[in-house]
């Protein structure tokens, strides 16, 4: 397969991955044939994961929008994936064109792309890491240069932590990025998952099936253990709730989350 010329030399072209899986979904040319044809096989298993992944992306920009509303001006965005339409930035620097923004990815693709586009933003970095090792990405000079751990932060996890599982303590990670922050600081998460008393589909299963054997393997939580995931932040109301629902914008947001949809959201606050 030949390479293109925005790919890094060291990818594995065979070998898909969950942002350019992600950003097929969402629309976007970063990603390769083994990319595409794995999210196609999800696809046919469960068309509606489009319609997912897309209220994901919207609820990021509901909260940042949130943040921004209660005088956060530094974002770190774990997890980020490749840069789409309506990124943590530009929503940011729209409200305040001194607002900070850290981008932080293990994906190659993903974090070349995204210093291609940034490099003339002196308010954003882009930081290639593992999220997990929240020590780590602390301490790096893109974060430690651009944020201001002594003031407010928002702490973004879209559509991430169903890639970490109990076995890798998602508990203690996000412990140890709260720990750093300030009070007043926010932590935003999304989560793929059913509550305690849905059924999940067969489509359902079988698209986790084909996705956990091609891509990688994922962590559904209910309500409840994504609440759990807040120790140390106050819910901010409407507390953990279907992913449209939170802060919906529309009655179609609320019509959606009347489905039964399978994912989660929430926002806490650090007092």
């Amino acid at each position: 397969m030949e390479r293109p010329n925005w790919a890094p030399g060291d990818i594995d072209l065979e070998r898909p991955s969950v942002a350019r899986v992600y950003d097929y979904w969402l629309g976007g040319a970063h990603n390769f044939a083994a990319d595409r044809a794995a999210a196609e096989k999800t696809l046919e298993a469960m068309p509606e994961i489009r319609t997912v992944v897309l209220n994901h992306r919207a609820f990021l920009r509901r909260a940042v929008r949130y943040l921004l509303d209660q005088g956060v001006r530094q974002f770190l965005d774990l997890g980020s994936g490749i840069p789409t339409v309506g990124n943590v930035h530009e929503i940011a620097q729209a409200a305040d064109p001194g607002a900070r923004v850290v981008y932080v990815d293990l994906d190659p693709v993903a974090v070349a792309h995204s210093r291609s586009l940034l490099d003339t933003n002196t308010q954003v970095s882009v930081l290639q890491a593992d999220v997990r090792d929240a020590l780590g990405v602390l301490s790096s000079p893109e974060v430690t240069k651009q944020l201001d751990f002594d003031e407010p932060v928002g702490v973004l996890m879209i559509a991430l932590l169903h890639f970490v599982s109990d076995e890798e303590d998602p508990w203690g990670i996000i412990g140890r990025y709260r720990d750093r922050l300030a009070p007043g600081s926010y932590l935003a998460i999304s989560q793929a998952g059913y509550d305690e008393d849905d059924v999940e589909s067969s489509a359902s299963v079988q698209a986790r099936r084909i996705y956990d054997r091609q891509v990688t393997r994922s962590t559904f939580r209910n309500r409840t253990e994504i609440g759990r995931l807040f120790d140390g932040f106050t819910l901010v109301e409407p507390g953990v709730v279907r992913l449209p629902a939170w802060h919906p914008e529309s009655p179609a947001d609320v019509e959606e989350a009347g489905k039964r949809f399978p994912g989660f959201a929430a926002v806490g606050r650090k007092e």
